[in-house]
């Protein structure tokens, strides 16, 4: 009897200070937010279940295809849709989603030291490790430092050394003339391709292939390790770190043989390279024909796993971005022949129908129909269409609270604030009716010269993505010898939806494959 009315106590008491906990909890929070002018959130999304319908939903969204669609919905299915910002229960997490541009901006830049990356080192280590994609604080500024030199405007001008590469591309181009065939996935090799030769020195060599006259029997290219497994490999990998960041703190629950595989076999293949720059004298190092990235970073340290680390960081960005948005673009013109003719009409003017010396860094800039489809084609189908920052201390976002959203928000310490890139560049307000439209046009409207944080591709602030110009001169020049040797394009009928289907893990691009057909 006594037993039982001690267990009686010690629950009541238990509860008892767990709701004292809540309360006083409660009104920190609340003396916080009118400390910092404050208001709560105008609308707050919530499931009944804690957040777990939630998140499940959003991970189920990913092998549909429908993950971006999933998240922009949400913006128009709040209380009030003219507040670009709403709070929600994500695995029991309170999370808040924004695509207000002003929010954004003080994400990046003006309250950039207020936030981080949380937990990012742990959802992406077992695959890129202490990278600048992964780092913080000392660490990533450090890597930052050290890169920078690798991406200045003589290293990303060097278009000569994409032309070999063009030239396997448009072998199997050839292959297939008078049929429909896959481009993105060609896309995906050329891109792993060409950066393997700027990062390493050395071409992965996956163009080469039987279907084109390369025997590779004996190859040198076969010494590789891991050079056949390594795409499918990398890819699995993402699959995994886009789920873990989902889950947020859960993500260790992310875990399986296959991953810890498909890591190992990412790493084989890097190793190779990195073995190899170590392994070299510095003799052979200042003899290095042309520029190689990993050869010049061996200059600035010489432990290894820095020098994978970073190369993976790299890797990732240069091919997945790459041929994302080449392959965006190319579904895009592939329905609207006018534009393909118009864009034509440009390139043959700038450069004729030859391979020229006139195709540099500085011409293909004076390209203005070209610059207009890939800058309309980022902003439809940003390589990285959300993102997302954590509160290093209780802090606020300038709006999406009280009655009318305008006034600051609360975030808390450990709140992760996802910014969603993908929304804004659908937002009516700032692109008008037409928003949800193809239309390379607008960038020769006033509008679009006052974007401003409504249209960020690369990113922005501190962290603004290093690599911008060198995406931007690689998927330049291969659509300008695309459109130079061929005079029609079009795609296969019935084998898309629009808007299409998105794969979406770190990076973005087409779900389905890319069935177009290529005529001279």
């Amino acid at each position: 009897m006594i037993y039982s009315i001690l267990i009686e106590y010690w629950y009541v008491t238990i509860l008892s200070l767990i709701i004292l906990k809540i309360i006083i909890q409660k009104l920190y929070y609340i003396h916080v937010a009118n400390k910092l002018g404050a208001k709560p959130a105008t609308n707050q999304n919530y499931d009944g279940s804690l957040g777990f319908r939630s998140g499940y939903e959003l991970i189920k969204s990913k092998p549909k295809g429908t993950h971006i669609e999933l998240l922009s919905s949400k913006y128009e299915n709040v209380k009030i849709p003219s507040v670009h910002t709403y709070t929600e229960l994500i695995f029991g997490l309170e999370t808040i989603f924004t695509k207000d541009p002003e929010n954004i901006k003080a994400l990046l830049s003006t309250q950039f030291n207020d936030f981080y990356l949380g937990e990012r080192l742990n959802y992406f280590g077992p695959l890129l490790g202490k990278g600048i994609f992964t780092l913080d604080g000392s660490g990533w500024k450090h890597s930052r430092q050290m890169l920078r030199p690798q991406f200045s405007r003589n290293q990303v001008g060097h278009v000569k050394a994409l032309e070999p590469h063009v030239q396997l591309l448009k072998q199997h181009i050839i292959k297939n003339k008078g049929s429909f065939f896959d481009l993105q996935e060609l896309f995906f090799r050329f891109t792993i391709d060409s950066a393997t030769e700027f990062l390493f020195g050395e071409s992965v060599g996956s163009l080469k292939d039987e279907a084109i006259g390369f025997n590779q029997e004996g190859d040198e290219l076969n010494k590789i390790p891991c050079r056949k497994e390594f795409a499918q490999a990398f890819n699995v990998s993402q699959t995994y770190l886009s789920n873990r960041a989902t889950l947020q703190k859960l993500y260790w629950l992310i875990d399986s043989k296959e991953f810890r595989e498909s890591n190992k076999i990412v790493h084989k293949f890097s190793d190779y390279y990195i073995n190899k720059v170590l392994n070299a004298t510095p003799e052979e190092i200042e003899k290095q024909s042309g520029y190689v990235f990993l050869y010049e970073l061996v200059k600035e340290t010489r432990d290894p796993q820095t020098l994978k680390d970073q190369a993976l960081n790299i890797l990732l960005a240069g091919r997945d971005t790459t041929a994302g948005l080449l392959s965006f673009a190319i579904f895009e013109l592939a329905q609207h022949p006018e534009m393909w003719e118009k864009l034509r009409k440009e390139i043959l003017e700038a450069f004729g129908n030859d391979v020229s010396e006139l195709i540099t860094f500085e011409s293909l800039k004076k390209c203005e129909y070209l610059k207009a489809v890939i800058n309309e084609s980022l902003r439809m189908y940003p390589s990285v269409p959300k993102n997302g920052r954590v509160a290093v201390k209780n802090t606020t976002i300038p709006r999406g609270g009280g009655p009318d959203g305008n006034s600051p928000i609360l975030v808390k310490k450990g709140t992760t604030v996802i910014y969603n890139i993908n929304a804004t560049h659908f937002d009516e307000v700032y692109y008008g009716k037409d928003a949800k439209e193809f239309k390379p046009e607008r960038w020769f409207e006033e509008s679009t010269r006052k974007l401003g944080w409504s249209y960020l591709p690369f990113n922005g602030g501190p962290r603004i993505c290093l690599g911008q110009q060198f995406a931007l001169t690689e998927a330049s020049y291969v659509i300008a010898r695309l459109v130079q040797t061929c005079s029609k394009l079009s795609i296969k009928p019935n084998s898309f939806q629009y808007p299409p289907r998105k794969l979406s893990l770190l990076t973005m691009c087409l779900m389905d494959p890319l069935l177009v057909k290529f005529e001279e």
